[in-house]
């Protein structure tokens, strides 16, 4: 990794949360079906699902590009009592080791389509039998709400795309909703979501 700042990093640099201290709503109400064990959180940012995943007894690893948040995920899981492990990465470049994660959650994680489905297969790999994937992402539908999210359509995800993606996953839940998403300064108002939680057999 370069010492350059990102854009993440200019929009981490700030005294509150840019996505909120709390969990995400969606991986909050599925945090009981996740089995005890190592979880992985993609574009983890801040660290507030990372830090809500400590709490209920994981070993939670999260993984960003940005190094301002990655600390400040840090913070956040010192003034909550818990530890987590940080790794500032591309995901691009970032190896998942087969067979290694009881969990993967990937909350609003808007990458460019080949390093997408590049990374959705390392997260197939990635799982241990009976291992959970949990996401939620932006659909096309939200670039007319303009909520919040990633400016192009080849950033956003489909339930119909997410299957084949996650060829290996079985479904548990898997739909696409409008939500109300209130979730920091830049995640607020009306979002077209997709919501997936697969199981590696």
């Amino acid at each position: 990794m370069s010492n350059q700042r990102t854009p993440w990093d200019e929009r981490y640099d700030t005294a509150d949360f840019a996505y909120g201290r709390e969990p995400n709503a969606f991986l909050a109400g599925k945090g009981g079906m996740i089995p005890t064990g190592d979880v992985l959180c993609l574009a983890e940012g801040e660290g507030r699902n990372a830090v809500f995943l400590a709490k209920l007894g994981h070993r939670v690893v999260a993984v960003d590009s940005s190094a301002v948040g990655l600390a400040k995920a840090a913070r956040l899981a010192g003034d909550n009592g818990v530890r987590i492990e940080t790794v500032t990465a591309d995901l691009a470049e970032f190896a998942l080791e087969p067979g290694r994660w009881d969990a993967i959650v990937s909350i609003f994680c808007h990458v460019p389509l080949p390093v997408r489905r590049a990374l959705h297969h390392k997260v197939v790999e990635g799982l241990r039998p009976g291992g959970l994937f949990i996401l939620e992402a932006y659909t096309p539908a939200q670039l007319a709400l303009r909520t919040g999210g990633p400016p192009s359509e080849d950033m956003m995800m489909t339930l119909a795309g997410l299957r084949e993606e996650l060829a290996g996953l079985e479904f548990v839940e898997g739909r696409e909703i409008e939500r109300d998403v209130v979730e920091g300064r830049l995640h607020t108002g009306r979002g077209a979501v997709v919501q997936v939680v697969a199981r590696k057999p």
